[in-house]
């Protein structure tokens, strides 16, 4: 009998690497001592008014954008998070989302006087990070089981593998 080979880590040690980076580029946008959109106000109104003039709504303004923008700037944490721990603690997954993002607007409102820390923020980073943790499960999900696949049809074939005859010539 094969001794099963060792686990993979490539997926956990990617995501690690990732995750690093990206909490990385998060605290250099949130912790600034500048709001990201100072100075951009006009590019924003641009921007919303290409938005309306393609069917978006009018009710969809700069504060929404802004709830919108925080909800998908987390969607990486819970992912990444979902991703680079093991399954059977990926919850983990869905308490540093919220932390992180009190841990953020508290530094804000802290230390960082031009910056407006809000529960609001709070709020969408959570839900951001609880929409990309479930992407990682289902993700992990789909892959184990066509991983069980493979493996139990290769099972298979070479149970069933008959000895092919050898022609003489």
């Amino acid at each position: 009998m094969s001794q099963q080979p060792p686990p993979s880590h490539a997926r956990r040690n990617a995501s690690l690497l990732l995750l690093l980076a990206y909490i990385g580029v998060v605290a250099a946008m949130t912790l600034s001592p500048t709001p990201l959109d100072q100075g951009f106000e006009s590019a924003i109104d641009k921007f919303l008014g290409v938005l309306h003039r393609n069917g978006v709504p009018e009710w969809f303004g700069y504060n929404k954008l802004e709830f919108t923008a925080n909800i998908l700037m987390f969607v990486p944490l819970g992912f990444l998070l979902g991703l680079a721990l093991p399954a059977r603690i990926w919850w983990v997954a869905v308490l540093v989302s919220p932390a992180l993002s009190v841990a953020i607007e508290l530094t804000q409102a802290g230390l960082l006087t031009a910056r407006f820390a809000t529960m609001s923020d709070v709020f969408a980073n959570t839900i951001g990070g609880l929409i990309g943790t479930l992407l990682a499960i289902i993700l992990r999900a789909i892959v184990n089981a066509r991983d069980e696949k493979v493996i139990a049809r290769a099972l298979w074939q070479a149970q069933h593998q008959t000895a092919l005859p050898v022609r003489s010539r």
